[in-house]
């Protein structure tokens, strides 16, 4: 953020209310200037003061969550639009018509994507439907599915979503409580919705099943998810990060005021001089406290902004989304236009990780020292099952491939299976665009059809698969002096 400022000979300044705060002392003293040397030459003369974010740390123990999740988002994504349809397969030739949903790049084929988890989805081949361009011709064409292990996983992921309703409830209730207007449009909630852990079938089954809290309605924005009531035990913030500091040996006192930062993250002194300042700061609810009563840019705004992406980012299953995603959110829940750079300001709360093609903001307090969540979500036990499964798709692939090498004489180079192969579409750490609004689009190709009871038609059909830098610097433009 730069701001500009312009000086005359009657000293008339024109600043900002943080002026002096981000400005260093050799900046003021020549504002205020040698008298003498402004009687002799009256002198105009601009200068600009630049409030930039501290340079990123990165932690590699908090990045490691963004890459595991990028390695599996074509899995994740595939096995949504195969959930979507009543039969829970889809041919190859419609498949190759998401490829900007699955966001793969155009060297790659769909097919070698799901050969490179054969534990997750398998190929198999049905008799093409009569048309009248083919009525006197036979064919089969090509479907994809997911495979068993990884259908009765499916299941048990959605069986799981559906006992915690209430919990994915009240979270759709508190983002309501959040907002200025207490209404979200579902297309931005959308985007939201897998961080939240909530399922795919969100607005047809969790907004209706749940009319007494909230309800759908019509907007020039397009359908909102309105709040009907308030519930005064969701409006209870997080507690204050200051109360999970480590307990001190002699009660007592410190000498010197403490701020507690990340392992390995030092900052400057005037940086870390604002953020104590700024902790000692009244604690400000986001829930009871509205953006236009604080002044704006100002520091309590600022507080009430991080107060907010602290509930918002409280919510999600492994306490991190993305920040474009927030960015989406800043007219609704009143944040500040220029909300990278306030997440930056405070590496005590967040941390922004640039793993993948979009940066991700993650909650500090939420994980230790080593990177572990403190407190995991019930339904991370589904994730590290999918992540089990995908190990060991890439050890079938590995030993395939030494099959192929080596033949019969495979003992004689067997290193035990300890060693990852070294492939190099298994190394990417491609950040894959969501898109996953696509899916509820009324137009889209791929209506969602969730049912909680198969029928016998439908286990028929799948053969009974589902039963198995600095702070504050300063540059001025010209120097006068």
């Amino acid at each position: 953020m730069t701001l500009c400022f312009s000086v005359s000979s009657q000293n008339n300044i024109l600043f900002d209310s943080g002026f002096f705060l981000s400005s260093p002392s050799w900046m003021l003293r020549n504002i205020n200037g040698d008298r003498q040397t402004s009687r002799k030459k009256p002198r105009n003369f601009s200068f600009s003061v630049s409030c930039s974010a501290p340079k990123i740390v990165r932690s590699p123990s908090l990045d490691k969550h963004v890459v595991k999740a990028n390695k599996i988002r074509f899995v994740q994504k595939l096995k949504t639009l195969l959930l979507s349809k009543p039969k829970h397969f889809i041919p190859i030739h419609i498949l190759s018509k998401c490829r900007s949903y699955l966001s793969l790049p155009e060297h790659r084929s769909i097919r070698s994507m799901i050969y490179r988890y054969p534990t997750i989805f398998e190929l198999f081949s049905i008799p093409m439907p009569p048309t009248p361009l083919n009525a006197t011709k036979s064919g089969y064409q090509l479907c994809v599915r997911l495979t068993t292990t990884a259908a009765a996983l499916a299941r048990e992921e959605m069986n799981l979503k559906s006992a915690i309703s209430i919990t994915l409830a009240n979270k759709l209730q508190k983002l309501l409580m959040l907002s200025s207007h207490h209404r979200l449009t579902l297309s931005k909630l959308v985007h939201l919705a897998p961080d939240l852990g909530l399922p795919p079938n969100f607005r047809s089954r969790l907004c209706n099943d749940y009319q007494e809290r909230f309800k759908i309605v019509d907007t020039s924005y397009g359908r909102a998810l309105e709040l009907v009531s308030w519930d005064p035990q969701l409006a209870s913030p997080l507690p204050d990060p200051k109360g999970n500091s480590p307990a001190l040996i002699v009660d007592r006192p410190l000498k010197f005021k403490h701020l507690r930062l990340r392992k390995g993250l030092n900052l400057k002194r005037r940086h870390r001089d604002f953020l104590i300042k700024f902790g000692e700061l009244p604690t400000v609810c986001p829930y009871n406290t509205s953006i236009e009563e604080l002044a704006k840019e100002s520091l309590e705004a600022e507080k009430r902004a991080c107060a907010v992406v602290r509930e918002v980012l409280g919510m999600m299953v492994e306490k991190r989304t993305l920040v474009d995603h927030l960015t989406h959110f800043r007219k609704d829940f009143g944040l500040p236009n220029k909300l990278r750079a306030l997440i930056l300001r405070h590496p005590e709360l967040f941390y922004v990780s640039l793993k993948g093609l979009r940066n991700s903001v993650m909650l500090v307090e939420a994980f230790d020292d080593k990177g572990v969540l403190l407190e995991k979500d019930e339904t991370l036990v589904i994730k590290e099952k999918l992540m089990q499964l995908v190990r060991e798709g890439k050890r079938i692939r590995r030993e395939n491939r030494k099959q192929k090498i080596y033949g019969n004489n495979l003992g004689e180079y067997d290193d035990g299976g300890n060693e990852e192969p070294n492939d190099d579409d298994d190394n990417d750490d491609d950040e894959y665009e969501d898109g996953f609004e696509n899916l509820f689009d009324s137009d889209s190709d791929f209506d969602y059809h969730f049912d909680d009871d198969d029928d016998d038609d439908k286990n028929l059909q799948l053969g009974g698969r589902w039963e198995n830098g600095e702070f504050w610097t300063a540059n001025d433009a010209k120097k006068p002096w």
